[in-house]
């Protein structure tokens, strides 16, 4: 049984794609295909493969993890699933830690290595998806703001502009923690609101058409978001409508640049790293 796992990141369109997965899924079994999303994997299956609070020592939490996940994949398997499909885009960190620590999921290569050792080498897939920073640093902002913590200040926004961790960062770190795994980049520009493509690409099948141009989780504008906050905190807030950037042009065109690199880097193949591959967009010539 092939096991293809897809992390997202955050606010790229993973929501999206897990919806439409669940939307199919009836569809996607008669194929083959079986699908473990958030409402799978978030409610105790990945339990003790992350250190966190517990009266169980780490490595007997670990040990149970593996298990747990051995067993599930082994009924998977007996059951004539043909290909497994895992999306949570928790399993790279979270929204909350990358706006604490001012930079991009700084601790993804150790949280990865855990849950490479859980699943005992058994994936064979790794999807990730990347956005443009000019995009992606507002919209993580717009969501954080939109469920009730403040606007960002100046220094804030700075620190998000000092930080010289960028997409090849993360792609590194994934590669060194997951060795011997296919790692396939989808950017959002490309493939974010086309989640039929993206399933196409990552198991070779062909994509259900039903709720694929269906947006989910998509950032409030400017008019919404005020609607959610109170009066005082909205004046935060610049005027107008439309989607919400707290950068100025100028911070803008730094981040759309980092990014710019990033995609060069990955065109130019990745410092060597064999694994990892820029998927093109199929319905387009080179």
């Amino acid at each position: 049984m092939q096991v293809i796992v897809h992390l997202g990141a955050h606010r790229c369109a993973t929501t999206t794609f897990q919806d439409y997965l669940r939307f199919n899924a009836s569809a996607l079994a008669e194929k083959g295909l079986e699908v473990w999303g958030p409402d799978r994997t978030r409610h105790g299956l990945y339990h003790g493969i992350l250190p966190e609070p517990s009266v169980t020592p780490a490595a007997k939490g670990a040990k149970r993890a593996k298990g747990r996940l051995k067993m599930r994949l082994d009924q998977s398997c007996s059951a004539g699933v043909k290909q497994l499909l895992i999306s949570d885009e928790n399993m790279m960190g979270s929204m909350r830690e990358n706006l604490r620590l001012g930079g991009l999921y700084g601790g993804i290569g150790e949280r990865l290595a855990r849950f490479h050792e859980a699943f005992d080498g058994r994936v064979s897939t790794l999807a990730v998806n990347l956005r443009s920073l000019e995009a992606y640093w507002p919209s993580v902002l717009t969501y954080a703001v939109a469920r009730g913590h403040g606007v960002p200040t100046g220094r804030q926004l700075d620190r998000l502009l000092e930080s010289t961790r960028s997409w090849r960062d993360v792609l590194t770190d994934i590669a060194c923690s997951m060795p011997g795994v296919d790692i396939r980049v989808l950017p959002f520009e490309t493939f974010g609101g086309r989640p039929e493509v993206q399933l196409e690409l990552l198991t070779g099948l062909k994509g259900p058409r039903e709720s694929a141009r269906m947006r989910h989780a998509a950032s409030p504008r400017l008019e919404e978001l005020r609607a959610m906050m109170s009066t005082s905190a909205a004046r935060a807030l610049p005027d107008g409508e439309g989607r919400w950037s707290p950068f100025a042009e100028v911070q803008t065109a730094a981040l759309r640049e980092r990014y710019a690199d990033d995609l060069m880097w990955l065109a130019a193949g990745a410092d060597g790293l064999s694994q990892i591959r820029l998927m093109n967009d199929p319905d387009k010539q080179a």
